[in-house]
């Protein structure tokens, strides 16, 4: 799987084009801004756009959906607790197929009701679940403290170290990290309970 990694628009988000390199099937991940980048990924390795996939619901993850959809013909998934305009609904444990890639649906609430992360080819796609430095914010509306603690802390602590990491928005010291490497030196990421990470993220 190539992943094709872009910067777009004034919040410092990454939108991705995930590309299976024995089909030229591929995914856009999240689409929002430069969309015109985004298409020139797509004409310049002559891709054919399978699904349009969002890691959750923010219109700063989901404003290209619509223009890039009627572009390509591509089908839009959202996990099935959102409720924005989509085509297929996923959980936790479906897998997203294109080409010969496939990507396994990690469900981790706690930024918004319907985050999911998505892993596979020995990486992982985290949306705004996990950041590298730092995780989502909880004070938007169907923002929850308790349910990221869980999500960072039964979910993805349990995964291989290995699993190389890229996040909805580049607001760390590098653009990707491992899930490792954010078990040692995240601070959301390290070993407290419930109570003291809600006191952590101010609340409680």
């Amino acid at each position: 799987m190539i992943v094709h990694q872009l910067q777009v628009g004034n919040m410092q988000n990454f939108t991705y084009v995930l590309e299976d390199e024995d089909t030229s099937q591929a995914i856009i991940l999240d689409p929002s801004w430069d969309l015109d980048e985004v298409n020139r990924i797509i004409e310049k390795n002559n891709l054919t756009i399978k699904y349009i996939v969002n890691t959750h619901h923010h219109f700063d993850h989901t404003l290209g959906n619509e223009s890039m959809a009627k572009e390509t013909g591509a089908k839009i998934i959202q996990h099935a607790s959102s409720t924005l305009k989509h085509d297929i609904s996923v959980s936790g444990g479906d897998k997203i197929k294109f080409g010969n890639s496939e990507l396994e649906v990690i469900y981790t609430p706690g930024h918004s009701k319907d985050s999911m992360c998505l892993v596979g080819d020995g990486k992982i796609f985290s949306g705004d679940t996990l950041f590298v430095g730092t995780c989502g914010r909880v004070d938007l509306p169907g923002g929850d403290a308790r349910e990221l603690y869980h999500s960072l802390v039964d979910t993805l602590r349990k995964l291989d170290d290995n699993l190389l990491m890229y996040p909805g928005h580049n607001y760390g010291t590098t653009p990707t990290s491992t899930i490792g490497e954010q078990k040692r030196m995240n601070l959301v990421m390290q070993p407290r309970t419930e109570q003291e990470f809600l006191e952590m993220m101010g609340i409680g």
